[in-house]
């Protein structure tokens, strides 16, 4: 392991296809982070879902970031010390963080299907934005022997002693999360035996090293769940940097099943990597206006609390700058 004064950042995209603009940005961005304090730079394949893994976007997603002129310290494609860099390969170390909530009297079945939840979450006595607490256990309690008759598998929740977690972020401060009100129960194992993502990622970030975290604002009301599940492990919480998200032209998230631009089509039209690396960096407001950059160039000086403060939109008018060349 690194020592605990290093900052080590990382992206962890998932291979469910090429990665879109957004995805590219979010990844500038956390490499332009680490690089800039000296740290070290990770890259972790997140394919913990196996229908919605696509083969050929395991490497073809590193091949895409190196494209863009991004590099890393370890990754399944180069090693390192704390690997297997795939969550697929990363079994036993899910399996043992289980064991150890189990032990600690931290892990509770849940017999409750979605279409239960999504019942329980509207009906007219269902708090605004409930989680699962009390009345979700002992209705789990109540279905669980039929249930059971019926063959079906429980996912398991870890459950957190009452109380507050604070998570750091370099942009948006600190935030004090009401464990019972903002996180309650969390799933950390599914009941087709996958394991649930809010457990893999704390698992990973603590055996990794991970102390910085930078990744789209989306996912800012995750944060307390994970910071509670890391302290409930033993492990600290990295520092976040939420940032603002990429949207397209037509002001949506981007995402791959909307058909959002892929570095890897930029890169089979020939388009010059460098160009992409500008257009992005302007729309964090990185520069004032698009010019051809490798991501090196963005090293010095970076800080993510000068990112611009709102969204940044991909027009038409910058794929048409992108492309011109």
């Amino acid at each position: 392991m690194t020592s605990a004064a290093r900052v080590r950042g990382r992206f962890a995209p998932s291979p469910t296809g090429a990665l879109h603009l957004g995805n590219a940005r979010t990844a500038l961005l956390a490499w332009a982070s680490a690089r800039a304090q000296g740290g070290g730079f990770v890259l972790r394949v997140e394919d913990l879902d196996p229908p919605r893994t696509v083969a050929s976007a395991v490497t073809g997603n590193l091949d895409e970031l190196r494209w863009l002129g991004l590099d890393w310290d370890e990754g399944p494609d180069v090693g390192g010390p704390v690997g297997p860099y795939r969550q697929s390969e990363r079994d036993g170390h899910y399996a043992a963080a289980l064991a150890a909530l189990a032990t600690a009297g931290r892990l509770g079945e849940d017999w409750l299907s979605r279409k239960d939840l999504q019942g329980a979450a509207s009906a007219p006595h269902a708090a605004a934005g409930s989680v699962y607490g009390p009345r979700e256990r002992a209705r789990s309690a109540r279905l669980a022997a039929d249930r059971r008759t019926e063959g079906r598998a429980p996912s398991w929740r870890a459950r957190f002693e009452p109380g507050t977690v604070v998570a750091d972020d370099v942009r948006l401060g600190r935030r004090a999360f009401d464990v019972a009100a903002d996180v309650g129960d969390l799933v950390v194992r599914r009941s087709d035996g996958l394991w649930a993502y809010a457990l893999a990622v704390v698992v990973d970030d603590a055996a990794m090293g991970i102390t910085e975290v930078v990744r789209g604002d989306d996912l800012w009301d995750a944060t307390g769940a994970q910071v509670a599940l890391a302290a409930a492990l033993g492990h600290p919480a990295p520092r976040y940097g939420h940032v603002p998200l990429l949207l397209a032209a037509d002001g949506q998230r981007m995402a791959k099943r909307r058909g959002a631009s892929t570095l890897d089509a930029y890169r089979a039209d020939g388009v010059d990597p460098r160009r992409v690396v500008g257009a992005l960096a302007a729309t964090a407001g990185l520069i004032a206006e698009p010019r051809p950059l490798h991501p090196r160039e963005l090293v010095s000086g970076f800080d993510l609390a000068r990112l611009a403060p709102a969204p940044g939109r991909w027009s038409e008018a910058l794929e048409g700058w992108v492309r011109a060349a």
